[in-house]
């Protein structure tokens, strides 16, 4: 079920009303089966997928808790396995034997693996990864087992941040479940303001320039340079607007009945390095992979190279995470090697004189570096893009060359003059609403809830699913 979706528009007031009528005791029976109607709306059967993840990894806390030694590893190796083992098989199945295959037939040896013909569950990496960090948590005594299936299947499942996060820890989550909650007209203008804002990004913004991205991508030889780099510039925009506005209606969605989900993005655009965009983008991600990969690991706490190798480590999986091919392990490589060269240059950079400078304009030095941040982050959204990293390639050489008008190969009408008026006009409208005077945004809802539904109305359009749905 797709938040931009009438189904939802109905879905949703339903359950809240179902919700906030039921005794507290039979809350988290609602919100189960109300997850379970939200999922089942995509492809009913791969519901038994987050059945058995559920199951593994309920178990898993329960034996975990008490044991200890080998056998507290033991259980934890199982959980991590299954959990992983289920990504293998209905992630990267397709990409790992299409490789070995490559692989093998360099050496003279021709073998097929067999397609298992299965398509990828919505929202797998998601809520496996939120599963995960139950057991983990467990094994490191920073949460009791839960003994309610019922509410854990619940963490699991939350319909909210089921699909696209963010990806909840059990100590924020959890307790929610189990406390009263009672009808809150703040509660209710937050989470309706929230949600509003989220359809704003997602079909005023994102789907606006995804008409313009999608053609220019669908044809990098026949685009010219400017058309590529504009497109680029366009995609950094949709991304940002399609994830956090997912990541807003998530929230938002779950704050109207009381539950306070982490917030997931924090203005990344305006980060001044690749260190504080990472902890301004997609937070619920990144700190996962900081607290249950980069750390373990032994984090910035070794020698020097042992540190860039726990970082380029972390930002390969990562890449990974997103997808099953060589672009996004591209795309995680290059914010490693971003990561690990902003390291070597704040330790032995030089003094230049632009340095110098900027040291006495504090603010016109947070302005180069956030370009700078800005313009890195935009090169790595090309390899994340493209359809193949010959793709991106080829992009990124034509994208320097900046030469020929707006045209794109296939002839497409995304990029006559009246479409990317409007996208310009729905960018422009995105940087506005951070301008908004906080009294408008607190203290007069109403107020931003006609303004936002308005503009949804009149320049609205509705372009399907969200992106991250693929991951």
């Amino acid at each position: 079920m797709l938040f931009n979706s009438t189904a939802y528009l109905i879905f949703l007031p339903v359950v809240v009303g179902l919700f906030f009528a039921l005794p507290h005791r039979l809350r988290w029976l609602l919100l189960l089966v109300a997850s379970c109607v939200f999922y089942m709306a995509f492809v009913p059967v791969y519901i038994l997928i987050l059945a058995f993840t559920i199951m593994v990894d309920y178990v898993a806390g329960i034996v975990i808790e008490p044991a200890r030694g080998r056998a507290r590893r033991m259980f934890l190796v199982a959980s991590i396995v299954a959990n992983v083992g289920v990504l293998a098989i209905f992630k990267y199945y397709p990409f790992l034997t299409e490789n070995l295959e490559l692989l093998l037939g360099s050496i003279g040896i021709r073998h097929h693996f067999p397609d298992l013909g299965i398509l990828l569950p919505i929202g797998l990496s998601f809520h496996t990864f939120q599963s995960l960090s139950y057991t983990l948590e467990v094994y490191h005594d920073r949460q009791p087992a839960e003994r309610h299936f019922g509410r854990f299947a619940l963490y699991v499942m939350f319909f909210p941040q089921l699909v696209a996060g963010p990806i909840e820890r059990p100590q924020n989550l959890l307790p929610q479940f189990k406390a009263r909650r009672s009808f809150s007209l703040e509660d209710l203008s937050w989470g309706l303001v929230k949600i509003l804002y989220g359809l704003f990004k997602k079909v005023v913004v994102a789907d606006r320039l995804a008409p313009f991205v999608d053609a220019v991508y669908a044809d990098i030889p026949g685009s010219n340079g400017l058309t590529i780099l504009l497109a680029t510039l366009f995609f950094t925009v949709q991304i940002y607007c399609d994830f956090s506005g997912y990541s807003d209606i998530a929230i938002g969605s779950a704050r109207i009945m009381g539950y306070r989900l982490m917030e997931n993005f924090k203005r990344p655009y305006l980060s001044t390095s690749i260190r504080e965009f990472w902890g301004r983008w997609h937070i619920s991600l990144s700190s996962w992979f900081r607290d249950y990969l980069y750390i373990p690991l032994g984090g910035n706490r070794v020698v020097k190279w042992r540190w860039y190798y726990n970082l380029m480590i972390t930002f390969l999986v990562s890449g990974l995470w997103h997808g099953a091919s060589w672009t996004f392990i591209i795309w995680g490589a290059l914010h490693g090697v971003y990561m690990v060269l902003g390291q070597l240059f704040r330790t032995h950079g030089p003094r230049t004189t632009a340095t110098v400078v900027t040291d006495r304009l504090p603010r016109s030095r947070r302005v180069l570096q956030a370009l700078l941040t800005f313009g890195l982050v935009a090169l790595a959204w090309v390899f994340f893009r493209a359809t193949s990293a010959p793709d991106a390639i080829l992009a990124l050489r034509k994208g320097m060359t900046l030469a020929g008008g707006l045209h794109v190969g296939n002839g497409t009408r995304e990029t006559d003059a009246f479409h990317l008026l409007a996208c310009f006009a729905a960018i422009a409208l995105l940087a506005l609403s951070y301008k908004l005077p906080m009294d408008l945004r607190v203290r007069h809802p109403r107020v931003l809830m006609v303004l936002t539904t308005l503009i949804i109305i009149l320049f609205g359009r509705n372009g399907g699913e969200f992106i991250y749905f693929q991951f």
